[in-house]
Order: structure tokens, then sequence, then C-alpha cells
């Protein structure tokens, strides 16, 4: 037996197999992209077809991984740093302030300003972004943040403050969590075009409608009773309605799930 003639005929055999692999492969991946954008363009159509518009969609990173938190246990010798004020914590996790001089809030355009609050009067204040300004109430919602993007309506990563009729800030309450890690592996996100599509088949978004702000955040993925709990990314889609109201949305980034939020957990935890 020949075995050089052998041995080129394994080598042209081994070729002939490698580029057909790589040809397959090639095919495959045209279909996939294919596939996708196809995908995308029929969302866009069915947006369409409903008149459902849209500014400017973010940019964002593709992947992303669930993330665990441990409540913070407030401790007084830390609160009582906290000046011009007297603070009460309340089963460890709460902590409520009066101020003993009313903080002014609202500048001369009429404008509210939290800066000065957040960064002077509140522990580690600068963790959280305000979320809601209700005037009739006096009050204004934040959320705490992680790894720059806001813990969407958990009442334990929340701060609610109080004002009276001459707009001056009068009280508190917080909660807050802390030492945040990435909690498995990372996963592929929806984008935000398929989260406003996945609204849109869902019978969410109504006709003539447009998407004025798509943000990325986290929300509670389980309400456990422990000192940890996980969340998962979720975009928050706010939509303008044909006559003018605005109505936000939140999905699940990771599993395409709408979030619904419960009004009475957060009245709890304001109260």
């Amino acid at each position: 037996m020949d075995w050089n003639k052998t041995k080129t005929i394994f080598i042209v055999i081994f070729s002939i197999l490698n580029v057909f692999l790589y040809s397959l492969y090639l095919n495959q991946r045209t279909e996939a992209q294919n596939v996708q954008v196809a995908g995308k363009l029929s969302i866009e159509e069915s947006l369409g077809m409903d008149n459902i518009t849209y500014d400017t969609l973010p940019s964002y990173k593709n992947e992303s991984a669930y993330v665990s938190g441990k409540k913070v246990v407030f401790k007084q010798e830390d609160v009582n740093r906290l000046p011009h004020q007297v603070v009460t914590i309340i089963d460890d996790t709460k902590l409520t302030s009066e101020m003993k001089e009313p903080l002014s809030i609202r500048n001369g355009k009429g404008t509210y300003q939290f800066t000065e609050f957040l960064t002077n009067y509140v522990w580690h204040g600068t963790e959280y972004v305000l979320w809601e300004v209700d005037e009739e109430a006096r009050k204004a919602t934040f959320f705490q943040h992680v790894n720059g993007e806001p813990l969407y309506f958990s009442p334990n990563a929340m701060l609610v403050a109080h004002w009276d009729e001459e707009n001056l800030l009068t009280h508190y309450e917080q909660r807050m969590f802390k030492d945040f890690v990435s909690f498995n592996r990372k996963k592929v996100l929806l984008s935000p075009l398929e989260a406003i599509g996945s609204l849109a088949s869902r019978g969410y978004l109504k006709q003539d409608s447009k998407v004025t702000n798509v943000e990325l955040g986290y929300s509670t993925l389980v309400q456990l009773l422990t000192e940890t709990q996980v969340f998962a990314p979720t975009w928050h889609v706010r939509v303008k309605s044909k006559d003018g109201e605005l109505e936000d949305y939140f999905i699940n980034a990771i599993e395409g799930k709408v979030t619904e939020f419960q009004v009475e957990l957060l009245e709890d935890a304001s109260g």
C-alpha cells in the first residue's frame, strides 16, 4: 500500500470536509441574520399598522445578568451623623427622619431641586434617582440605583420625601440595599425594539400612541422574605397615548415577561 498516496487522499478529504462545514456555518449564520432582520422588520411593520411611533431608541449592552443585594441594616451611630434631623430606625431596615429645619426644595423658577437634600442630608443619598414628583400629595419618590440603573418599585430600595404648603421639605422615609453582585451568568437581552413589539403584540400599546422613552433598569425577580433579593434587568417603556396620557410599562429584559407592580406594596413602603 502506497502510504504517501493514502495520506494525500486523507488530506484532500479533510480539506473538502472543512470547506463544507465552513460553508454550512456561513449559510446558517446568514439565515439567522436574515431571520433576525425579518423579525425586526415585522415588528416595525406591525407597529406601523397601528401607527405606534417611537423616538430614537437607546444603545445598550446586549448581555446582562441578574443581580442580588442585601437589605441595609441601619445603625444608630451611623445615622446620628446626619445633620439637622431627628432619625428613627424601624425594624432595623427602615429609616424615618424629621428635619429640624425644613429645607427649601423649589427654586425661583418653580422647579423642584433635590440635589442638596440627597447630597447633604440623606444616608448615601447620591445612590438614589428621582422617579416622580406628586405635587398634589406633596411628595417625591426616588429609586435606588445599581450600576447606574434604577431598581424599579422595590419597596426596600426607595426614598420618599415630603414637604409642606410652603415647599419646605419636612420629613422622609428610606430603605436601601447594599453589596450588589452579579447573579448567574450573563444572558442575552431583548432589544428596546423587541420590548416595544412585545408590549404591542400583547395589547398594552394603543393605536396612535408614541413611545417617548425606553430605559434599562432592574425589578425584583422574586419577592423574598429574606435579607437578600434578586433583581432582573428590566426595560421601562414610557408611552404617550393619543389623548396625551402617559403610561409606564415594565418588561423583563431576559424572560420577556411584563411586570406589574402592586400599588398597596408601595404605599406600605412610604407609610
